[in-house]
């Protein structure tokens, strides 16, 4: 402890030595917001269990914090609690007539037990504890009227004279500060007055202490005061006035005789042994609120802070100090340089520097990125997002138009040259006669933010985003003769590649690991040795030309050097998280000793020679085991039973271990594999039945491992792999094979029912079938029956007509006969009777319907077809129709029609033209096919 403390006052003489006022300085802190622990504002009591946990008096109960994780208890009552200490494996709190203690059950969940219930009487009411101490065998809890000894089951009542204030144990002995009466201790159950003096009357007296002068008596608002033996007087030193204006709330003592002064409106004050001030913390510079309420240090010198308005815990230990600007005027730091005793910070706002009393002060026409500020020859150069500026008497000065000024490098063998990557390439500067002449280098105009030489005429370019490039300069560097792109010579990824010269090597960084160039290959290849030593996705930020460099990885700063395999010391991931400045981060060299690392709203001064210890890893606790979300008992939890297809939920803690996190590794027939946890709890469930055994251990960034804890876990069978399932097994069994036998018979039944419909529906398909070819046979029967009446009816009315054809021509001939005759008739009436009775046997119309009927039967519908289509067709032109349809000629037609041939011709035409017939087609085929 004291090798830290040194390591941290070495530190503090380094910045007094370059005219920086350390209490400006703050160490590591670390405020809890209420957004965080979920509870009530004020916190009025911290207290910390010998098992790591702290616990907090809030106003709305009793917070527990087991490093990852907070948990809040309410009393049964809800009141406030004023006052908390972990003593012997109990949680003692203090409320509104209310005292008591907490402990864990069986199950692991702490329960609350009234100790105030024993007491009887109305003497206990409006009263709160607002102090509760651990002396010798007893728990003594203050209320501003009363004190209670609770010694073994029993409740000791002690009614001072006056207010209590406070009680403290100093040497073996409890010390009790009364208002009016003086300072007081304790033998056995009785009150000795031991300080008695003015100074004190009416006084708050917050704390009393043993120092090398005696005991330090402070008080709230009148200072602090020395009690040698025999007499009081005031304690002269440098905070006493401070703690006078703000109102001393809380004090501690440490082990060395440093000391915090905790005060109502202005924080928190850490002093040496005189009272000369280390630091200072209040809200201006981080702290959560300025109102301490209560103050506990717990080991390793790690103390928490109760405010009006959250929680704080401050690593007293720590060799590293923080610059921290909440105002928000600096903006994110890119660099930060020791220049002529001044401190210089670069921001995206502009150029600051830090006054001997460590006040920001903004350097007029820097607004804007600045990027990097480098001393050389004892001159500070600014490189800026508008171009280069030399910083002279807190003053800009512009040397270089050429926009952002990312890296200066010295030209190797040149004193006077030096070449800066820029967003326009690359641009030279050349020192002559006290003046500097800058000149763009025209090979290049594309963003260069890495530059390296490898030799005094060849340098290494990279890309602000994509590529990198190895340059050759002419002898006297005023042009680029070679520029040589190196994307397809071994680089794999061309993407966020990083330039830096390691030990003579030019070293890259690229999304896949470490490179290098080979200059026999003119390749870059694989670097294996920097990949095993500081981690394929680990970078360097600091410059690469010093002999430690700073390496970001995953969840740690380490500071490296070639010289050792070890690292030199890390950076826990809680120094700087969420505060690192994402691709822009930077380690920057203030003395051979000390680095600034840069940070959003400040930086942190990092102490190399502070040589800083990583915390020791302790092995998991269980805190609760839950199955089906009931909590079991955690004796014997090391090997559980779990019902099967029940899930469990196994929480775990190891408060004393600082910057860590959980693994857990399920074991059961393969080598166990480690996974991270994301909380605190593990829950499992559809585990099959068998023997696990689940391993939980602390981690850290560092690499380090805590001793595993195991828990074996058998998950049962399902009830059916039992003897019950056997029985059931067997009945179900037998149950199946009756139910199969009968569905068996069944099925037998219903397929020989089927077999017979089917053999009785193919049988009456078969009849069916045979009825139909029956069916069909009779219709071609009939069919052809018709066809022979058609064909009968079709000679019979081809005869008709031939019959009446040949009668006709005969009954023509008689009366070409008769008329040949006439003259031999004498009389001409009986010749004229004669000729009539011819013409009209010739056209009889009984003959007609018959010939009409027998044609119709032939071709039906014909004559209703025809004249529905024609209209207009006569009776004649009906008959010439049908002779025409059964293929008579003209000469066979005339004498039907009693017509001459050339008669019968006249009238075809005018039957065509009734027909609408062209002269392509004939009537004789337009009937034929007429249906």
């Amino acid at each position: 402890m004291k090798f830290k403390f040194l390591n941290f006052f070495l530190i503090l003489c380094l910045l007094l030595n370059t005219h920086i006022l350390i209490a400006q300085y703050t160490p590591y802190f670390q405020n809890y917001s209420l957004s965080e622990y979920h509870a009530g504002n004020q916190n009025w009591g911290v207290s910390k269990s010998e098992n790591g946990k702290l616990y907090v008096a809030n106003n709305n109960g009793l917070l527990e914090f087991d490093g990852l994780n907070w948990e809040l208890k309410a009393l049964p009552n809800k009141t406030i609690i004023r006052s908390v200490l972990a003593h012997n494996d109990k949680i003692y709190t203090g409320s509104y007539e209310e005292f008591g203690f907490w402990e864990d059950n069986k199950k692991g969940v702490l329960e609350y037990t009234s100790l105030s219930d024993k007491l009887q009487g109305n003497d206990f009411l409006n009263e709160e504890f607002w102090e509760i101490v651990a002396y010798k065998d007893m728990v003594v809890f203050r209320s501003f009227l009363n004190i209670y000894i609770v010694k073994g089951g029993d409740i000791i009542k002690i009614k001072p004279k006056s207010t209590v204030i406070s009680c403290d144990i100093v040497n073996g002995q409890l010390f009790v500060s009364t208002l009016r009466n003086g300072i007081f201790t304790l033998d056995n159950t009785r009150l000795i007055n031991v300080i008695e003096d003015e100074l004190l009357k009416e006084s708050k007296v917050v704390s009393i202490s043993k120092i090398k002068k005696g005991l330090l008596i402070t008080t709230a608002i009148k200072g602090c005061f020395i009690y040698d033996g025999t007499s009081l007087f005031p304690w002269n030193s440098n905070i006493n006035s401070l703690i006078k204006q703000h109102q001393l709330n809380s004090h501690t003592t440490l082990e060395d005789g440093t000391m915090v002064f905790g005060t109502i409106q202005n924080g928190v004050y850490y002093t040496d042994a005189d009272g000369r001030i280390r630091f200072h913390i209040n809200k201006e510079n981080g702290l959560a609120n300025n109102t301490v309420l209560s103050q506990h240090l717990a080991l390793n010198n790690e103390l928490w802070l109760g405010l009006d308005n959250g929680l704080t815990s401050i690593d007293l230990n720590g060799a590293h100090s923080f610059y921290n600007d909440i105002s928000g005027s600096l903006g994110a730091v890119y660099d930060v340089i020791s220049f002529q005793g001044t401190i210089y910070i670069a921001s995206n706002t502009g150029l600051y520097f830090l006054d001997q009393e460590s006040r920001l002060h903004f350097i007029s026409g820097s607004q804007g990125q600045v990027w990097d500020l480098k001393e050389i020859n004892g001159q500070l150069f600014c490189g800026h997002n508008n171009g280069t500026y030399l910083v002279e008497n807190k003053t800009m000065q512009l040397i270089s138009n050429f926009t952002g000024g990312w890296v200066l490098k010295k030209v190797p063998e040149k004193n006077k040259i030096y070449m800066q990557g820029t967003y326009a390439g690359i641009v030279k500067f050349e020192e002559n006669a006290g003046k500097w002449n800058v000149t763009h280098m025209q090979k290049t105009t594309a963003p260069i933010r890495y530059l390296e030489f490898e030799d005094q005429y060849h340098a290494w370019a990279a890309h602000a985003y994509r590529g990198v490039y190895r340059m050759k300069f002419n002898k006297d560097y005023d042009s680029i003769i070679e520029m040589k792109n190196y994307k397809h010579k071994g680089l794999e990824s061309n993407f966020n590649v990083r330039v830096y010269k390691i030990k003579n090597d030019i070293c890259f960084k690229t999304n896949n690991g470490w490179h290098k160039y080979e200059p026999l290959l003119d390749s870059i290849v694989a670097y294996p040795f920097l990949n095993k030593k500081f981690g394929k996705d680990a970078y360097i930020i600091s410059e690469a030309d010093i002999n430690v460099l700073g390496v970001k990885g995953d969840e740690t700063i380490s500071f490296n050097t070639f010289t050792s395999s070890n690292h030199d010391f890390f950076l826990p991931i809680k120094y700087f998280k969420n505060r690192l400045i994402v691709g822009y981060e930077n380690i920057s060299k203030i003395s051979d000793s000390v680095f600034a690392l840069s940070l959003n709203d400040g930086f942190a001064l990092l102490n190399k020679s502070g040589k800083a210890v990583k915390d020791s890893l302790f092995p998991v606790s269980i805190e609760s085991v839950g199955i089906n979300g009931a909590l079991i008992d955690l004796e014997g939890v090391d090997a559980i039973d779990l019902p099967y297809s029940d899930n469990i939920a196994i929480t775990i803690s190891s408060p004393k271990s600082k910057d860590a996190f959980f693994e857990y590794a399920i074991f059961q027939q393969t080598p166990k594999v480690w996974n991270k946890m994301e909380r605190a709890t593990l829950k499992l469930s559809n585990l099959n039945n068998g023997d696990y055994t689940i391993s939980f251990r602390v981690a850290n960034g560092f690499g380090d491992r805590s001793v595993a804890k195991d828990i074996k876990i058998k998950v049962l069978p399902p009830w059916y792999k039992g003897v019950k399932g056997l029985f059931l097994f067997i009945a179900v069994l037998i149950l199946v094979s009756l139910v199969a036998f009968y569905f068996h018979k069944r099925k037998i039944e219903k397929e020989q029912k089927a077999l017979q419909e089917k053999l009785a529906a193919k049988q009456e398909a078969l009849l069916k079938e045979h009825a139909v070819e029956n069916e069909k046979r009779m219709v071609q029967l009939k069919n052809q029956s018709l066809k022979s009446e058609v064909k009968l009816k079709s000679k019979q009315l081809a005869n008709t007509a031939m019959s009446l054809v040949k009668k006709n021509e005969s009954v023509l001939e008689i009366k070409n006969e008769l008329v040949k005759s006439k003259a031999e008739f004498k009389n001409t009436f009986v010749y004229k009777k004669l000729l009539r009775k011819i013409d009209n046997s010739i056209g009889h119309e009984d003959e007609w319907q018959l010939f009409e009927y027998n044609f119709n039967q032939v071709h039906e519908e014909f004559f209703n077809q025809l004249k529905s289509k024609f209209p207009k067709l006569t009776h004649k032109d009906l008959k010439i129709c049908a002779y025409i349809k059964m293929n008579l000629l003209t000469k066979e037609i005339a004498p039907l029609m009693n017509v001459s041939i050339r008669g019968l011709e006249t009238h075809r035409y005018r039957l065509k033209s009734k027909l609408n017939l062209g002269n392509d087609i004939s009537v004789s085929d337009f009937l034929r096919d007429f249906k």
